[in-house]
């Protein structure tokens, strides 16, 4: 009865031992989980708010400073920039039912009455036209990958470059009229999928 005893406290032991030892290293990996999870998350929620700020800032380029661009091929860069940055809300929406009437609108209206169509208006209405019938390998795989991601950098850098170049360089890019809003929303464009990039490459 003895050797029992003590051979039951001895496994007894090692058994709450084991135990014990299984718990510390599950405490080990949840917090590691805990840790790489708010790390990621915090990456992943800066590339998005990125996203959105560079969105808008090319949408702002495109508007509202148009007459910044000396040639509308620089303006009509910021159309592929603006479909593949765009957020996926705002672009299921404007891929949705939503942008196939502002599609079918501006169409109607640039056909019918062309003096009623503000000039302004065409590389917006361009935008949501090819929003709308842009192919799913453009607009779910391209777009939702590093692909769009790079498209997104080579345009941008070469934006920033013609408009240092154009302003005779960086720092009077900051002296110009409308200087340090279009040098700061060019900068904003080049930050995002730089940003993104590197992520996606962790």
């Amino acid at each position: 009865m003895g050797k029992y005893g003590v051979l039951r406290m001895r496994t007894e032991r090692e058994t709450g031992d084991l135990i014990s030892s299984d718990l510390q290293e599950l405490g080990t990996a949840a917090k590691k989980l805990v840790n790489h999870t708010i790390r990621l998350g915090s990456l992943g929620l800066g590339t998005t708010l990125l996203e959105w700020i560079a969105s808008f800032a090319a949408i702002y380029l495109l508007v509202l400073d148009r007459t910044h661009w000396k040639t509308n091929i620089l303006t009509g860069l910021l159309i592929p920039y603006i479909f593949f940055s765009l957020p996926s809300l705002l672009f299921n929406i404007f891929r949705g039912q939503i942008g196939r009437w502002i599609a079918f609108v501006a169409v109607i209206v640039r056909l019918f009455f062309p003096r009623r169509f503000p000039d302004w208006l065409e590389m917006p209405a361009a935008m949501i036209l090819l929003i709308v019938v842009a192919p799913s390998l453009f607009a779910s795989t391209f777009r939702n990958d590093w692909v769009g991601v790079v498209i997104c950098l080579l345009i941008a850098c070469y934006l920033l470059q013609e408009h240092i170049r154009a302003s005779g360089g960086f720092r009077n890019s900051f002296t110009q009229a409308r200087g340090v809003s279009n040098t700061v929303g060019i900068i904003i464009l080049f930050v995002y999928p730089a940003w993104a990039l590197i992520i996606d490459l962790l």
